[in-house]
């Protein structure tokens, strides 16, 4: 029996990567300089593994931005827009900070590959660009250099890649012709060098990733799986391979996984217990069989006792000399160390927890409780896991009678507005009186160092309440004045005061703790910080009516309320794990009603709840999701319908696929839904137009997750092809999401170009209407 891992989080203990990345990125520091501060990052997480007493260490999953982004570089799978940069001998790094953020100095000016959400994660990836006759090359000197480090170790270390189906399923085809498993005979023979040359390095077992057996496969999709594996062990007999599959159960995948010519299998038992048994029947004798029993995805300490009966139902069955303990999918998900927590996170939650260097000593101690030698000596750590355990159990801090009582008197009224949204919008539009394609922002302005600083002194009680106010009031004063400068319809605050969009409000509910050191990669160097929902969520006063009323007072323009949605609230939390998601969800949206209702008391008529989450909360199983779709629309219309017809409700979406779950958004019933929509080009929109979605929607024309500015006429470009599929009566103009993360000088360059891209289309249609569907 041997302990190992998937992968481990890569941004560094203090977000080292973080700010190494973004020093690079303004100049500040030399690639030189960025290498050193990644390897020293890559080793410490070594050392770690090393010193919680892990069996096998893994390399290949640490990466400068995202590793589907370090697949597409070894692949040689680089977009041809991209191209003209390596003929002008540009730097790989900076290359690859291209294909990601986009490419904006030196008269050129390249669009950014596209991002979405890892499977249901709030991870996002730089999604592939495959293309008809596409060709592969190897250039695999990164991941060789990383596996040569990692054997200075000492200890035994295991590669990990994205397996080629889920590469190519991972992707689109960019010139629309084919499907990207067309490709497998192209790349299957650049995977055998990438694999062979790791053998010749030294390496015995090769972890490959593929996550995408745990989804409802096509036959077409099962047979690649058959040829791109019988091909692979043809090509290297003599190499371990260990196939990873998680976020999910095999199900009826799982007799076509055990035929596979490989070596090892990666099973996730935290999301899929029951296919143990199963699998268990299925295995061959010499096939090593990893059993992922620590939670990858949440930060609550393991069942000890729980994760041993599953261990010892595989010991009984097949001998403990061919099973590997491992946490159910990479540790990427969770923070670095419980131990640094040491002032904001209670005392009494503490205990509860584990983050990713915990969980590798839970494998650790798994392991001593297993074997005859060192059970004696672990015994005490498993009788105070179950205390522990048992105390959560019986916390008082968790269960509130209230709330329980108040979720098992909602109505059936209680989801509904009072009339249909034709009623609505021509009740808004009378009262609005916006222009054609009104233009909005979504929500957040640019965070400024001064800014985070002034929250940082003000948390610490470096300044007065009063100090700290009146700065965050100058802030918005300037934000709507600058708003109004260049003429948009419909008006934001700029969330000054908020940190995250999510911890902002958790802070004031009761039911959820914080952590001072809990950041996780969302994407490239954006970093969050989720808080833990340990107990039932209650609403005890206002939560941002009084500067959303600020703001308002200040112009006669509409101001919007910003609010995050319960599903959003829910995803992007540590969320409980003793009681269902949904109930939760429903604590979350009776407390979003209630501050939903107060703003429009204060005379907000527009109220704007974000979901950005609906779609990655989607489980990965057809026949799983029409339950969580049915609770996640009634939590978000519990949280939307308490207000009059005359307010307008907009929700906010990104990075999504919404293809097959476009009549559960329509049935979300919100007056307006912006969307992400630029880096594809408004192919997402696609799937709006092929629904017929009756609502009005705000197709992002400016890609806010690049640092590049784009021009007036790329915005109208984009304008005119969603006019071509969506009524222009009911098109809005903003860009993808917030600007949180962007910095004024683009931000006001860009927002100035989008309103003025609307009123040159605005100005055209009103002189030659755009051809287009009926109105």
């Amino acid at each position: 029996m041997l302990t190992h891992h998937l992968g481990y989080p890569r941004i560094g203990l203090h977000r080292e990567l973080k700010w190494a990345c973004e020093h690079y990125w303004a100049g500040k520091i030399t690639a030189d300089e960025l290498m050193r501060t990644s390897h020293q990052v890559r080793e410490a997480n070594w050392s770690q593994q090393k010193v919680a007493g892990l069996d096998w260490i893994t390399c290949g999953d640490f990466s400068l931005y995202d590793h589907v982004l370090d697949m597409c570089l070894m692949m040689d799978v680089i977009p041809e827009r991209f191209r003209p940069l390596q003929d002008k001998d540009i730097p790989e790094i900076d290359l690859y900070f291209a294909m990601a953020r986009g490419f904006q100095r030196n008269g050129w000016d390249i669009p950014a590959m596209e991002m979405t959400k890892w499977f249901d994660t709030n991870y996002h990836y730089i999604v592939p660009e495959f293309r008809r006759r596409q060709s592969f090359e190897l250039h695999a000197e990164g991941l060789l250099e990383a596996y040569a480090a990692a054997r200075q170790t000492g200890l035994f270390v295991k590669p990990v890649l994205i397996g080629p189906v889920s590469f190519l399923l991972s992707g689109k085809m960019s010139d629309s012709a084919g499907q990207s498993l067309d490709l497998m005979p192209e790349l299957l023979p650049v995977y055998a060098q990438l694999l062979l040359q790791l053998q010749q390095a030294g390496a015995t077992w090769v972890q490959i990733d593929e996550p995408f057996l745990v989804t409802d496969l096509t036959d077409r999709q099962r047979d690649a799986y058959r040829e791109a594996y019988s091909y692979l062990h043809r090509a290297c007999p003599d190499l371990k391979l260990l196939l990873a599959t998680y976020f999910g159960g095999l199900d009826d995948a799982l007799p076509l996984t055990m035929e596979l010519p490989v070596q090892g299998l990666h099973l996730d038992l935290v999301r899929a217990p029951e296919q143990l048994q199963a699998a268990l029947k299925l295995c061959p004798a010499d096939r090593w069989l990893s059993l992922g029993i620590v939670d990858g995805r949440n930060v609550w300490k393991n069942d000890l006792t729980h994760s041993l009966s599953l261990i010892e139902q595989a010991i009984t069955a097949r001998g403990e000399d061919r099973i590997l303990l491992a946490p159910s999918c990479s540790l990427l998900y969770v923070p670095y160390d419980l131990k640094l927590e040491e002032k904001v996170l209670p005392a009494a939650i503490k205990p509860w927890l584990a983050f990713a260097r915990q969980k590798l000593e839970e494998l650790v101690l798994l392991k001593k409780l297993c074997q005859p030698a060192t059970h004696q000596q672990a015994l005490r750590a498993l009788l105070e896991n179950q205390l522990i355990l048992e105390q959560k159990h019986n916390s008082t801090l968790i269960h509130r009678p209230a709330v329980a009582q108040r979720i098992a008197t909602l109505q059936e009224s209680d989801t509904r507005r009072a009339h249909p949204f034709p009623i609505r919008q021509a009740g808004q539009k009378q009262v609005f009186q916006l222009p054609l394609l009104p233009t909005t922002t979504i929500g957040s302005f640019p965070q400024t160092p001064a800014l985070r600083q002034l929250r940082a002194k003000w948390q610490r009680g470096e300044i007065t309440n009063q100090d700290y106010e009146q700065a965050i009031q100058q802030a918005i004063r300037e934000a709507i004045r600058f708003q109004e400068e260049i003429g948009l319809d419909v008006l934001v605050h700029g969330e000054f005061e908020r940190s995250d969009m999510v911890e902002y409000f958790a802070r004031q509910l009761e039911g959820f703790a914080f952590t001072e050191h809990g950041w996780v990669q969302s994407y490239g160097s954006r970093c969050v910080k989720p808080p833990i929902l340990y107990g039932d969520v209650q609403r005890t006063h206002e939560l941002s009516v009084r500067w959303i009323q600020f703001a308002q007072s200040l112009t006669r323009k509409p101001v919007k309320g910003m609010l995050t949605g319960p599903v959003t609230m829910l995803k992007w939390s540590f969320v409980r794990n003793d009681q269902t998601p949904e109930q939760t969800c429903y604590q979350l949206a009776l407390a979003i009603r209630d501050e939903v209702q107060a703003l429009e008391q204060a005379g907000i008529r527009i109220i704007q709840i974000d979901e950005p989450a609906f779609r990655e909360g989607l489980p990965l199983r057809n026949r799983e999701q029409q339950h969580y779709l049915q609770w996640a629309v009634k939590a978000f219309r519990i949280a939307s319908s308490g207000v009059s017809d005359t307010t307008q409700i907009h929700t906010h979406m990104c990075y999504s696929e919404f293809n097959s779950i476009m009549p559960h958004i329509a049935a979300l019933d919100a007056d307006v839904i912006t969307i992400e929509a630029s880096r594809s080009n408004m192919d997402l929109l696609d799937a709006f137009a092929r629904f017929s979605y009756p609502n009005e929607i705000g197709p992002g024309i400016y890609d806010i997750h690049s640092p590049r500015v784009p021009s007036v006429e790329e915005m109208v470009e984009l304008l005119q092809k969603a006019s071509r599929v969506i009524p222009i009566d009911r098109l809005w103009v903003n860009p993808d999401c917030g600007l949180k993360t962007r910095n004024w000088p683009e931000v006001k360059a860009a927002l100035r170009n989008m309103v003025e891209a609307a009123r040159r289309f605005r100005s055209a249609y009103a002189s030659a209407p755009v051809s287009g569907p009926s109105h």
